[in-house]
């Protein structure tokens, strides 16, 4: 029989994201800083997609991955800041049930993707520093396709069942979520189902998809620092670590925000600042990755160089 509980609760359409609601006086400033970062997030992204794509010497596993990367990062940001920025500048915080719903699917599939993507990348590093003879003989064009086309594949399908059984539950309230997007511990507590089903689901999926390919990342980095303490010359050392420089830096910054989020305990402090280290991984990583990128990575500037040359020529004296 149905519970008389569920029949006569009232589910909610509309839900109110709180955001930065409580910094009135900030409101116009956070836009303005928010806006910056979009336009820089999707400006740096986008010309590191262009330059992969037309310079030849950039036609290697490496940037293949970081095209993709910048791909996803860009999405990333777009699934996330317009929505913040338009509840910055007009002052309206609601979104409806099913909007909430689909912004934590792009999120929870990016999210899910930029996991497989940076353990491709780290098993690429690891492949051309600890085996550098069988480097081009494995890490070929198809394997590269097939990696990558497994990462979004991966992502698609996780998601897709995470929302399905998300979709079933009621909303009713309180319609308010203390938080700038739509993530997925806030949204099950405004649900008056009973959601053990979905949240044993959920975690065993997020389990098994994001574990192996953590896992793969560290073993990889374990392998790749010891192979480079092993090089005699410093110049070696110098010379290898540098390759993997970036990659490490973007990935300790990416793991470290999300280990922060969800695996330690919501204490008082913790919880205060959990938009604070929520911000690190949705809205400061997509920043920060081409910026890691392309600071730290000759070619990457050297193909800047010269993308800038043939759209500005300089004249001969």
């Amino acid at each position: 029989m149905a519970d008389p509980k569920q029949e006569n609760v009232t589910s909610i359409k509309q839900l109110i994201l709180l955001g930065f609601g409580d910094l009135t006086e900030l409101q116009p400033l956070l836009f303005l800083l928010f806006l910056l970062i979009y336009m820089a997030t999707m400006a740096g992204n986008l010309l590191i997609v262009l330059l992969v794509v037309a310079d030849r010497h950039l036609h290697t596993p490496m940037y293949f991955f970081l095209e993709n990367l910048s791909c996803l990062e860009s999405c990333y940001s777009s699934t996330i800041l317009p929505r913040m920025l338009a509840s910055l500048l007009t002052g309206n915080r609601t979104i409806s049930v099913s909007g909430c719903i689909a912004q934590f699917y792009f999120f929870g599939f990016l999210l899910t993707v930029e996991c497989y993507l940076l353990s491709a990348m780290s098993y690429d590093r690891y492949l051309a520093i600890c085996k550098p003879l069988n480097y081009a003989s494995i890490m070929n064009n198809v394997i590269c396709r097939q990696l990558a086309a497994g990462s979004w594949i991966t992502g698609i399908l996780v998601s897709a069942i995470i929302i399905f059984f998300m979709s079933q539950l009621t909303f009713c309230g309180p319609s308010v979520i203390d938080h700038f997007f739509c993530d997925f511990t806030p949204m099950i507590k405004l649900s008056c189902s009973d959601t053990h089903l979905m949240e044993l689901i959920t975690f065993m999926l997020t389990f098994i998809t994001t574990l192996p390919p953590f896992l793969l990342t560290l073993a990889s980095y374990v392998c790749i620092i010891s192979t480079i303490l092993g090089i005699p010359s410093t110049n070696g050392r110098q010379k290898a670590f540098s390759t993997c420089s970036s990659h490490l830096m973007v990935v300790t910054l990416f793991y470290g925000a999300i280990m922060i989020v969800y695996m330690l305990p919501k204490t008082g402090t913790l919880r205060a600042l959990n938009k604070v280290f929520s911000l690190l991984y949705t809205v400061l990583t997509p920043l920060v990755n081409p910026l890691i990128y392309s600071l730290r990575n000759k070619d990457v500037k050297e193909a800047l160089r010269k993308a800038v040359q043939r759209c500005l020529p300089c004249p001969r004296m």
